[in-house]
């Protein structure tokens, strides 16, 4: 299979391309490897395969590109929940303008097979259960309880605490940063161009993706690379909120082989499918900082209160659509994997301490 992989030299799409060429895949590199994201050079790793310095949104460059092209892997993206509000255009022009280029430019070219690097944050905060009232969205975590040490938000209807539990793909979507609206509307992009062409579509929603060659010292890193880059310095990992809030952490080879398995599935039912990809076990941020520090023989996590505008309490996913429509299981155990991420090598800090993107 000819692949096209968008954002390849960049932290996911780098994986992915390793393991497509170990499959026998002929894969190509597309990627600005614009300075805030790359550093001053491209990545070693990127010197495996070919690459096409370029922007995802040039679409004479995707016109070449995508000749003879069998399926595109788009991972190119502008990511991380942002800063303030002025970082805006640069999620929306690169994310959705981006994937909207693209998708014009498949059509074209005659291209009617996607894998979409989706991301959990479409969901918001998790799927939560009230023992008088059901499923219900949470009530919103108000400055004043947070500030109080109150964090788990409690039910719309009675104010009752909630229990969370595993989120299904047809959970509501309530995205709650920019960033996650672009990623919604990424979606929903490739969802209308796969009714129009009879294209095929797999939405992968990402959840919190960790290993080797993560970004690092830069604000819009993940927190297991905030976590190591603090241990590295001889400083404790410090935990936002009490450190008990659930994520599901999967390693990123994982990652790896669940867009390898999707560029092969069959065309989903109604041309556009979203599955959870994910460990299947829940572990706590606070969990996350003290494995890692054990791994790192560093001092133990400080955990400080307060939380971010756009975090949300608990989001761990249901494994289970993944399983059964791309036979996907995570093999990388969470301890494994974090003693590996102690020493993993990391993407070069950015240039300039500015959004990061993931490739165009």
């Amino acid at each position: 299979m000819r692949i096209l992989i968008t954002g390849g030299a960049g932290f996911v799409g780098s994986h992915v391309a390793d393991a497509a060429a170990a499959d026998g895949d002929d894969v190509t590199l597309l990627d600005a490897l614009l300075p805030e994201a790359h550093g001053d050079a491209p990545p070693d790793w990127s010197a495996r395969h070919p690459l096409v310095v370029g922007d995802v949104r040039d679409p004479d460059r995707l016109a070449g590109l995508l000749r003879g092209v069998d399926a595109v892997c788009h991972q190119a993206a502008m990511v991380g929940h942002g800063l303030d509000p002025a970082d805006a255009p640069g999620y929306a022009g690169h994310n959705d303008l981006g994937t909207a280029v693209l998708l014009a430019a498949m059509h074209a070219a005659g291209v009617r097979r996607l894998v979409l690097a989706s991301s959990m944050v479409v969901y918001g905060e998790g799927r939560y259960r009230c023992a008088a009232h059901g499923l219900v969205p949470p009530a919103p975590r108000r400055p004043e309880d947070l500030a109080a040490g109150r964090y788990d938000p409690g039910c719309p209807r009675c104010a009752a605490p909630l229990r969370s539990e595993l989120v299904p793909e047809e959970a509501p979507l309530r995205p709650r940063s920019t960033y996650a609206a672009t990623k919604l509307a990424q979606e929903h992009l490739a969802a209308a161009w796969a009714r129009q062409t009879g294209g095929s579509v797999w939405a992968l929603r990402y959840h919190n993706v960790y290993g080797p060659r993560m970004p690092r010292d830069t604000p819009y890193a993940g927190v297991a690379s905030i976590f190591r880059s603090a241990l590295a310095a001889g400083r404790p990992p410090r935990v936002l909120e009490d450190g008990r809030q659930r994520r599901d952490f999967v390693h990123v080879r994982d990652v790896a082989r669940a867009n390898l398995l999707a560029l092969r599935a069959d065309r989903p039912a109604d041309g556009f499918e979203a599955v959870n990809v994910c460990s299947g076990e829940q572990h706590t941020v606070g969990e996350l900082a003290t494995e890692l520090a054990a791994a790192m023989a560093g001092p133990p996590p400080e955990v400080v209160g307060g939380a971010r505008a756009a975090d949300v309490r608990h989001v761990v996913a249901d494994p289970r659509r993944a399983a059964l429509r791309l036979g996907f299981v995570a093999e990388v155990p969470f301890r494994a994997g974090v003693a590996a991420f102690a020493t993993d090598p990391l993407r070069p800090p950015a240039r300039v301490r500015t959004p990061s993107a993931a490739g165009g």
